[in-house]
Protein backbone atom coordinates (compact mmCIF):
# COMPACT_ATOMS: atom_id res chain seq x y z
CA UNK A 1 0.00 0.00 0.00
CA UNK A 2 1.42 3.42 -1.08
CA UNK A 3 1.08 6.38 1.30
CA UNK A 4 0.31 9.59 -0.69
CA UNK A 5 0.35 11.88 2.35
CA UNK A 6 3.03 14.59 2.17
CA UNK A 7 6.07 14.17 4.32
CA UNK A 8 6.34 17.01 6.83
CA UNK A 9 10.09 16.54 7.02
CA UNK A 10 10.54 17.09 3.27
CA UNK A 11 11.02 20.89 2.64
CA UNK A 12 10.05 20.61 -1.04
CA UNK A 13 6.71 19.00 -0.24
CA UNK A 14 6.09 21.45 2.63
CA UNK A 15 6.59 24.56 0.50
CA UNK A 16 4.72 23.14 -2.49
CA UNK A 17 1.50 22.52 -0.54
CA UNK A 18 0.92 26.16 0.53
CA UNK A 19 1.58 29.78 -0.58
CA UNK A 20 4.64 31.64 0.60
CA UNK A 21 4.16 33.81 3.67
CA UNK A 22 4.68 37.11 1.78
CA UNK A 23 1.85 36.51 -0.71
CA UNK A 24 -1.09 37.25 1.66
CA UNK A 25 0.69 40.36 2.90
CA UNK A 26 1.30 41.54 -0.69
CA UNK A 27 -2.36 40.96 -1.57
CA UNK A 28 -3.44 42.90 1.52
CA UNK A 29 -1.12 45.80 0.68
CA UNK A 30 -2.34 45.85 -2.95
CA UNK A 31 -6.02 46.03 -2.03
CA UNK A 32 -5.37 48.54 0.75
CA UNK A 33 -3.51 50.76 -1.71
CA UNK A 34 -6.24 50.41 -4.31
CA UNK A 35 -9.02 51.26 -1.85
CA UNK A 36 -6.93 54.11 -0.44
CA UNK A 37 -6.42 55.58 -3.92
CA UNK A 38 -10.17 55.42 -4.57
CA UNK A 39 -10.89 57.16 -1.26
CA UNK A 40 -8.26 59.81 -2.01
CA UNK A 41 -9.67 60.41 -5.46
CA UNK A 42 -13.20 60.71 -4.10
CA UNK A 43 -12.09 63.07 -1.33
CA UNK A 44 -10.03 65.22 -3.69
CA UNK A 45 -12.95 65.57 -6.11
CA UNK A 46 -15.16 66.66 -3.23
CA UNK A 47 -12.61 69.11 -1.80
CA UNK A 48 -11.20 70.45 -5.07
CA UNK A 49 -13.19 73.71 -4.85
CA UNK A 50 -12.11 74.21 -1.24
CA UNK A 51 -8.46 73.61 -2.12
CA UNK A 52 -8.77 76.11 -4.96
CA UNK A 53 -10.23 78.68 -2.56
CA UNK A 54 -7.36 78.11 -0.12
CA UNK A 55 -4.80 78.49 -2.91
CA UNK A 56 -6.35 81.76 -4.12
CA UNK A 57 -6.61 83.00 -0.54
CA UNK A 58 -2.96 82.19 0.09
CA UNK A 59 -1.99 84.12 -3.05
CA UNK A 60 -4.09 87.12 -1.97
CA UNK A 61 -2.64 87.01 1.54
CA UNK A 62 0.88 87.11 0.12
CA UNK A 63 -0.14 90.06 -2.05
CA UNK A 64 -1.65 92.29 0.63
CA UNK A 65 0.55 91.36 3.61
CA UNK A 66 3.29 93.94 2.76
CA UNK A 67 0.71 96.71 2.99
CA UNK A 68 -0.70 95.30 6.23
CA UNK A 69 2.79 95.08 7.72
CA UNK A 70 3.48 98.73 6.88
CA UNK A 71 0.23 99.84 8.51
CA UNK A 72 0.97 97.63 11.54
CA UNK A 73 4.36 99.33 11.92
CA UNK A 74 2.51 102.64 12.18
CA UNK A 75 0.36 101.39 15.04
CA UNK A 76 -2.61 99.87 13.21
CA UNK A 77 -4.08 96.61 14.40
CA UNK A 78 -3.61 93.83 11.86
CA UNK A 79 -7.32 93.04 11.66
CA UNK A 80 -8.22 96.67 11.03
CA UNK A 81 -5.45 97.14 8.46
CA UNK A 82 -6.42 93.95 6.64
CA UNK A 83 -10.09 94.96 6.52
CA UNK A 84 -9.26 98.39 5.13
CA UNK A 85 -7.06 97.02 2.33
CA UNK A 86 -9.64 94.39 1.36
CA UNK A 87 -12.46 96.98 1.35
CA UNK A 88 -10.42 99.36 -0.82
CA UNK A 89 -9.63 96.53 -3.25
CA UNK A 90 -13.33 95.58 -3.43
CA UNK A 91 -14.29 99.21 -4.14
CA UNK A 92 -11.70 99.55 -6.92
CA UNK A 93 -12.75 96.28 -8.56
CA UNK A 94 -16.42 97.20 -8.20
CA UNK A 95 -15.90 100.58 -9.85
CA UNK A 96 -14.02 98.93 -12.72
CA UNK A 97 -16.67 96.27 -13.27
CA UNK A 98 -19.42 98.87 -12.94
CA UNK A 99 -17.83 101.10 -15.59
CA UNK A 100 -17.36 98.22 -18.02
CA UNK A 101 -20.83 96.82 -17.29
CA UNK A 102 -22.45 100.20 -17.86
CA UNK A 103 -20.58 100.62 -21.13
CA UNK A 104 -21.47 97.16 -22.44
CA UNK A 105 -25.06 97.43 -21.22
CA UNK A 106 -25.49 100.81 -22.91
CA UNK A 107 -24.13 99.45 -26.18
CA UNK A 108 -26.43 96.42 -26.03
CA UNK A 109 -29.45 98.64 -25.34
CA UNK A 110 -28.47 100.91 -28.23
CA UNK A 111 -28.00 97.89 -30.47
CA UNK A 112 -31.48 96.55 -29.66
CA UNK A 113 -33.05 99.96 -30.11
CA UNK A 114 -31.41 100.68 -33.47
CA UNK A 115 -31.31 97.16 -34.87
CA UNK A 116 -32.44 98.14 -38.36
CA UNK A 117 -29.80 100.84 -38.69
CA UNK A 118 -26.99 98.47 -37.65
CA UNK A 119 -28.26 95.74 -39.97
CA UNK A 120 -28.25 98.10 -42.93
CA UNK A 121 -24.71 99.27 -42.12
CA UNK A 122 -23.37 95.72 -41.81
CA UNK A 123 -25.12 94.51 -44.96
CA UNK A 124 -23.90 97.55 -46.90
CA UNK A 125 -20.34 96.88 -45.71
CA UNK A 126 -20.54 93.22 -46.77
CA UNK A 127 -22.04 94.02 -50.16
CA UNK A 128 -19.48 96.74 -50.91
CA UNK A 129 -16.35 94.88 -49.79
CA UNK A 130 -17.11 91.19 -50.41
CA UNK A 131 -19.26 91.38 -53.56
CA UNK A 132 -22.29 89.88 -51.84
CA UNK A 133 -25.92 90.55 -52.72
CA UNK A 134 -27.77 90.50 -49.39
CA UNK A 135 -31.15 92.17 -49.03
CA UNK A 136 -31.17 94.18 -45.76
CA UNK A 137 -34.97 94.28 -45.63
CA UNK A 138 -35.13 90.48 -45.71
CA UNK A 139 -32.64 90.26 -42.84
CA UNK A 140 -34.62 92.79 -40.79
CA UNK A 141 -37.87 90.91 -41.46
CA UNK A 142 -36.29 87.63 -40.32
CA UNK A 143 -35.04 89.28 -37.12
CA UNK A 144 -38.46 90.74 -36.30
CA UNK A 145 -40.39 87.57 -37.17
CA UNK A 146 -41.72 85.65 -34.17
CA UNK A 147 -40.67 82.31 -35.63
CA UNK A 148 -37.48 83.61 -37.25
CA UNK A 149 -33.99 82.37 -36.64
CA UNK A 150 -33.09 85.28 -34.36
CA UNK A 151 -36.04 84.69 -32.05
CA UNK A 152 -35.34 80.96 -31.97
CA UNK A 153 -31.76 81.72 -30.95
CA UNK A 154 -32.98 84.00 -28.14
CA UNK A 155 -35.37 81.34 -26.91
CA UNK A 156 -32.64 78.70 -26.93
CA UNK A 157 -30.43 80.85 -24.73
CA UNK A 158 -32.91 81.19 -21.87
CA UNK A 159 -31.65 78.07 -20.11
CA UNK A 160 -28.07 79.26 -20.54
CA UNK A 161 -29.06 82.62 -19.02
CA UNK A 162 -30.44 80.84 -15.94
CA UNK A 163 -27.30 78.74 -15.62
CA UNK A 164 -25.16 81.86 -16.01
CA UNK A 165 -27.12 83.61 -13.25
CA UNK A 166 -26.66 80.63 -10.94
CA UNK A 167 -22.95 80.55 -11.77
CA UNK A 168 -22.69 84.28 -10.99
CA UNK A 169 -24.28 83.74 -7.57
CA UNK A 170 -21.91 80.84 -6.92
CA UNK A 171 -18.97 82.98 -8.01
CA UNK A 172 -19.96 85.72 -5.55
CA UNK A 173 -20.17 83.16 -2.74
CA UNK A 174 -16.75 81.76 -3.62
CA UNK A 175 -15.29 85.28 -3.79
CA UNK A 176 -16.67 86.07 -0.33
CA UNK A 177 -15.24 82.79 1.02
CA UNK A 178 -11.81 83.50 -0.49
CA UNK A 179 -11.77 87.00 1.00
CA UNK A 180 -12.75 85.60 4.40
CA UNK A 181 -9.90 83.07 4.28
CA UNK A 182 -7.55 85.85 3.15
CA UNK A 183 -8.57 88.01 6.11
CA UNK A 184 -7.79 85.27 8.63
CA UNK A 185 -4.49 84.34 6.94
CA UNK A 186 -3.26 87.95 7.06
CA UNK A 187 -4.80 89.21 10.31
CA UNK A 188 -3.57 86.15 12.23
CA UNK A 189 -0.43 85.68 10.11
CA UNK A 190 2.09 85.96 12.98
CA UNK A 191 0.07 83.55 15.14
CA UNK A 192 -0.15 81.06 12.28
CA UNK A 193 3.59 81.23 11.63
CA UNK A 194 4.36 80.83 15.35
CA UNK A 195 2.11 77.77 15.45
CA UNK A 196 3.90 76.23 12.46
CA UNK A 197 7.39 77.07 13.72
CA UNK A 198 6.66 75.68 17.21
CA UNK A 199 6.62 72.20 15.65
CA UNK A 200 9.96 72.56 13.88
CA UNK A 201 13.62 72.64 14.78
CA UNK A 202 15.29 76.09 14.89
CA UNK A 203 17.19 75.62 11.61
CA UNK A 204 14.01 74.47 9.87
CA UNK A 205 12.14 77.44 11.30
CA UNK A 206 14.63 79.74 9.61
CA UNK A 207 14.10 77.95 6.29
CA UNK A 208 10.30 78.13 6.54
CA UNK A 209 10.28 81.81 7.49
CA UNK A 210 12.76 82.68 4.75
CA UNK A 211 10.62 80.85 2.16
CA UNK A 212 7.49 82.56 3.46
CA UNK A 213 9.15 85.98 3.25
CA UNK A 214 10.35 85.21 -0.27
CA UNK A 215 6.82 84.24 -1.33
CA UNK A 216 5.44 87.52 0.04
CA UNK A 217 8.17 89.51 -1.69
CA UNK A 218 7.69 87.87 -5.09
CA UNK A 219 3.91 87.96 -5.01
CA UNK A 220 3.87 91.59 -3.93
CA UNK A 221 6.44 92.40 -6.60
CA UNK A 222 4.31 90.68 -9.22
CA UNK A 223 1.21 92.68 -8.34
CA UNK A 224 3.19 95.92 -8.07
CA UNK A 225 4.76 95.46 -11.49
CA UNK A 226 1.44 94.44 -13.07
CA UNK A 227 -0.37 97.41 -11.53
CA UNK A 228 2.32 99.83 -12.72
CA UNK A 229 2.26 98.42 -16.25
CA UNK A 230 -1.55 98.50 -16.23
CA UNK A 231 -1.44 102.18 -15.26
CA UNK A 232 0.97 103.02 -18.07
CA UNK A 233 -1.09 101.02 -20.56
CA UNK A 234 -4.35 102.68 -19.46
CA UNK A 235 -2.84 106.17 -19.75
CA UNK A 236 -1.48 105.51 -23.24
CA UNK A 237 -4.69 103.93 -24.53
CA UNK A 238 -6.83 106.68 -23.02
CA UNK A 239 -4.86 109.28 -24.98
CA UNK A 240 -4.89 107.15 -28.16
CA UNK A 241 -8.61 106.29 -27.95
CA UNK A 242 -9.51 109.93 -27.31
CA UNK A 243 -7.53 111.08 -30.33
CA UNK A 244 -9.06 108.32 -32.47
CA UNK A 245 -12.63 109.10 -31.41
CA UNK A 246 -13.35 105.74 -29.77
CA UNK A 247 -16.44 105.92 -27.50
CA UNK A 248 -15.94 105.78 -23.72
CA UNK A 249 -12.14 106.09 -23.92
CA UNK A 250 -11.57 106.02 -20.15
CA UNK A 251 -13.49 102.79 -19.53
CA UNK A 252 -11.99 101.05 -22.57
CA UNK A 253 -8.47 102.20 -21.65
CA UNK A 254 -8.88 100.76 -18.14
CA UNK A 255 -10.22 97.54 -19.65
CA UNK A 256 -7.26 97.16 -21.99
CA UNK A 257 -4.71 98.08 -19.32
CA UNK A 258 -5.99 95.70 -16.65
CA UNK A 259 -6.95 92.71 -18.80
CA UNK A 260 -3.75 92.79 -20.86
CA UNK A 261 -1.59 92.78 -17.73
CA UNK A 262 -3.35 90.37 -15.40
CA UNK A 263 -4.29 87.67 -17.92
CA UNK A 264 -1.11 85.98 -19.15
CA UNK A 265 -0.27 85.09 -22.75
CA UNK A 266 -3.64 85.92 -24.41
CA UNK A 267 -4.65 88.92 -22.29
CA UNK A 268 -3.77 91.46 -24.98
CA UNK A 269 -5.96 89.76 -27.59
CA UNK A 270 -8.88 89.39 -25.20
CA UNK A 271 -8.55 93.03 -24.18
CA UNK A 272 -8.51 94.19 -27.81
CA UNK A 273 -11.85 92.58 -28.70
CA UNK A 274 -14.09 94.93 -26.70
CA UNK A 275 -12.73 98.25 -28.09
CA UNK A 276 -12.96 96.88 -31.63
CA UNK A 277 -16.58 95.73 -31.17
CA UNK A 278 -17.61 98.96 -29.43
CA UNK A 279 -16.03 101.00 -32.22
CA UNK A 280 -17.72 98.94 -34.93
CA UNK A 281 -21.23 99.22 -33.48
CA UNK A 282 -20.91 102.89 -32.60
CA UNK A 283 -22.85 105.15 -35.00
CA UNK A 284 -20.57 107.20 -37.20
CA UNK A 285 -17.62 104.84 -36.87
CA UNK A 286 -16.02 102.85 -39.64
CA UNK A 287 -14.23 99.49 -39.84
CA UNK A 288 -11.01 101.39 -40.51
CA UNK A 289 -11.26 103.13 -37.16
CA UNK A 290 -11.84 99.81 -35.41
CA UNK A 291 -8.82 98.35 -37.22
CA UNK A 292 -6.70 101.32 -36.14
CA UNK A 293 -7.79 100.83 -32.53
CA UNK A 294 -6.71 97.19 -32.64
CA UNK A 295 -3.42 98.14 -34.32
CA UNK A 296 -2.69 100.67 -31.57
CA UNK A 297 -3.19 97.98 -28.94
CA UNK A 298 -0.83 95.57 -30.72
CA UNK A 299 1.85 98.22 -31.32
CA UNK A 300 1.81 99.34 -27.70
CA UNK A 301 2.14 95.73 -26.54
CA UNK A 302 5.35 95.36 -28.53
CA UNK A 303 6.71 98.66 -27.19
CA UNK A 304 5.87 97.55 -23.66
CA UNK A 305 7.54 94.16 -24.11
CA UNK A 306 10.81 95.70 -25.31
CA UNK A 307 11.05 98.92 -23.27
CA UNK A 308 8.74 99.20 -20.26
CA UNK A 309 8.30 95.65 -18.97
CA UNK A 310 12.03 94.71 -18.73
CA UNK A 311 12.87 97.82 -16.70
CA UNK A 312 9.93 97.47 -14.32
CA UNK A 313 10.07 93.72 -13.78
CA UNK A 314 13.86 93.82 -13.33
CA UNK A 315 13.27 95.42 -9.92
CA UNK A 316 10.10 93.62 -8.91
CA UNK A 317 9.71 90.21 -10.54
CA UNK A 318 12.80 88.77 -12.18
CA UNK A 319 11.32 86.03 -14.33
CA UNK A 320 12.64 84.75 -17.62
CA UNK A 321 10.08 85.22 -20.46
CA UNK A 322 10.26 81.56 -21.48
CA UNK A 323 9.66 80.50 -17.86
CA UNK A 324 6.72 82.91 -17.60
CA UNK A 325 5.17 81.64 -20.83
CA UNK A 326 5.62 77.97 -19.94
CA UNK A 327 4.38 78.39 -16.37
CA UNK A 328 1.28 80.26 -17.58
CA UNK A 329 0.46 77.44 -20.01
CA UNK A 330 1.06 74.79 -17.34
CA UNK A 331 -1.02 76.64 -14.75
CA UNK A 332 -3.85 77.09 -17.23
CA UNK A 333 -3.78 73.41 -18.14
CA UNK A 334 -3.90 72.35 -14.48
CA UNK A 335 -6.24 74.88 -12.87
CA UNK A 336 -7.75 76.91 -15.70
CA UNK A 337 -7.61 80.72 -15.84
CA UNK A 338 -6.97 80.98 -12.10
CA UNK A 339 -3.98 78.68 -12.43
CA UNK A 340 -2.59 80.73 -15.31
CA UNK A 341 -2.66 83.86 -13.16
CA UNK A 342 -1.22 82.19 -10.06
CA UNK A 343 1.49 80.43 -12.04
CA UNK A 344 3.59 83.58 -12.59
CA UNK A 345 4.27 84.50 -8.94
CA UNK A 346 4.58 80.81 -8.07
CA UNK A 347 7.22 80.27 -10.76
CA UNK A 348 9.03 83.46 -9.70
CA UNK A 349 9.13 82.20 -6.13
CA UNK A 350 10.36 78.78 -7.26
CA UNK A 351 13.02 80.41 -9.43
CA UNK A 352 14.19 82.55 -6.50
CA UNK A 353 14.34 79.53 -4.16
CA UNK A 354 16.34 77.50 -6.68
CA UNK A 355 18.64 80.48 -7.20
CA UNK A 356 19.39 80.61 -3.49
CA UNK A 357 20.39 76.94 -3.41
CA UNK A 358 23.99 75.97 -3.97
CA UNK A 359 26.98 78.17 -4.74
CA UNK A 360 27.79 80.39 -7.69
CA UNK A 361 30.94 80.46 -9.77
CA UNK A 362 32.48 82.93 -12.13
CA UNK A 363 31.41 82.37 -15.73
CA UNK A 364 34.20 82.00 -18.24
CA UNK A 365 34.44 84.59 -21.00
CA UNK A 366 33.03 83.10 -24.19
CA UNK A 367 30.93 84.26 -27.15
CA UNK A 368 28.30 81.70 -26.06
CA UNK A 369 27.89 83.34 -22.63
CA UNK A 370 28.16 87.01 -23.56
CA UNK A 371 24.93 89.00 -23.25
CA UNK A 372 26.32 92.27 -24.61
CA UNK A 373 25.79 93.24 -28.25
CA UNK A 374 28.64 92.91 -30.69
CA UNK A 375 30.34 95.93 -32.16
CA UNK A 376 32.56 96.21 -35.15
CA UNK A 377 35.89 97.89 -34.75
CA UNK A 378 37.55 100.11 -37.29
CA UNK A 379 39.68 97.24 -38.52
CA UNK A 380 36.50 95.21 -39.25
CA UNK A 381 37.03 92.64 -36.55
CA UNK A 382 34.23 91.76 -34.12
CA UNK A 383 34.71 92.51 -30.45
CA UNK A 384 32.41 92.27 -27.45
CA UNK A 385 31.62 94.88 -24.86
CA UNK A 386 32.44 94.07 -21.28
CA UNK A 387 35.25 91.72 -22.19
CA UNK A 388 37.61 91.05 -19.32
CA UNK A 389 40.91 92.46 -20.37
CA UNK A 390 42.05 93.39 -23.83
CA UNK A 391 44.26 91.31 -26.11
CA UNK A 392 47.79 92.47 -25.86
CA UNK A 393 49.44 93.68 -28.99
CA UNK A 394 52.48 91.75 -30.00
CA UNK A 395 55.43 93.73 -31.19
CA UNK A 396 58.04 92.08 -33.25
CA UNK A 397 61.35 92.77 -31.64
CA UNK A 398 64.27 92.31 -33.98
CA UNK A 399 67.80 92.23 -32.84
CA UNK A 400 70.47 93.96 -34.72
Amino acid sequence: MVDDAPNANDPHEATGSRLPRWVPLAILIFWAGYIGSLVFRWGFSRLASLLMLLLVSLFLSFAIEPGVNRLAERGWRRGRATSMIIVVAIIVVGLFLGAIGTLVGGQIADLLQNTEQYVKRIVSFLNDNFSTNINPNAVIADINAEDGGFQRFIDSQRDDALRLSAAAVGGLFQTFSALLFTFYLVADGPKLRRLICSRLQPHRQVTVLKTWELAIEKTGGYLYSRALLAGLSSLFHWIAFTALGVPAPVALALWVGIISQFIPVVGTYIAGVLPVVITLVNPGSSPLRALLAFGIIMVYQQVENYFFAPKITARTLELHPAVAFGSALAGGALLGPVGAILALPASAMAQAIVGEMGGRHRVVNSPLTSVEPRRRTRRGRLSRLGQIGRPSRRKDQTSD
